[in-house]
């Protein structure tokens, strides 16, 4: 019996033992170059989320403008496409109308100093004979009337053209300085109704409110 006892104690004492001896391994294990090498992997992949992102290239309004002066190109920088058919469809109205209200003018004019030398005695019919069958057949008060006004019209058509292509150089420059343009949730504008109290009427009062974004938190390594 007391042979026994003393087994049971010798077989704890080197179960404990080798327990003791198998997490002192673990230990060294653990400090291997094998172990370090997949924990600094992992160490690299949380890291490289933390990268920044290779900066973009500006947007310059510069150069929306100077890229402008040919229709559509600042349009193209600002990448909105879909305004280029738009800017030529805008263009192509007034040049259209200054190439038809010039051609007619110069009908109109020639009929009309025909008609006026027709007045004349002992005129020559051959210029009236070149008059464009439409215009036959008005009086020379008519001619007259019609000359002016697509002269007027030509004039216009000139400045509408004028005034498109400003526009259009206008469209890129604003909009690429609105390229960078804030439109998140720290922006928030309200309209709310006031009463004032002086005049005792009602109105209604806008407020804007600019909310400052979150601090991140600092990570300390």
């Amino acid at each position: 019996m007391r042979v026994f006892r003393l087994f049971i104690l010798s077989f704890a004492l080197c179960t404990g033992a080798l327990a003791v001896k198998a997490q002192s391994d673990k230990e060294q294990l653990a400090g291997t170059s094998m172990f370090n090498q997949a924990q600094d992997t992992t160490i690299i992949k949380k890291d490289s989320v933390d990268i920044p992102k290779k900066a973009t290239k500006p947007h310059i309004p510069k150069i929306a403008t100077r890229r402008a002066l040919l229709p559509g190109w600042g349009q193209a920088y600002n990448k909105q496409y879909w305004k280029i058919p738009i800017v030529y469809g805008i263009l192509a109205i007034p040049t259209i109308t200054y190439f038809y209200n010039n051609s007619m003018y110069k009908k109109t004019k020639f009929a009309y100093e025909a008609l006026f030398k027709a007045q004349a005695p002992g005129y020559d019919s051959t210029d009236y004979r070149l008059i464009d069958p439409q215009l036959k057949g008005l009086s020379i008060t008519s001619m007259q009337s019609y000359r002016n006004a697509f002269r007027r019209d030509r004039d216009y058509s000139i400045l509408w053209f004028i005034i498109a292509y400003g526009l259009q150089i206008a469209d890129a420059t604003v909009f690429a300085h609105l390229k960078h343009f804030d439109v998140s949730s720290d922006l928030s504008m309200q309209v709310t109704p006031t009463f004032n109290p002086v005049t005792r009427s009602p109105g209604f009062g806008l407020v804007m409110n600019i909310k400052s974004p979150p601090r991140k938190p600092v990570n300390i390594r």
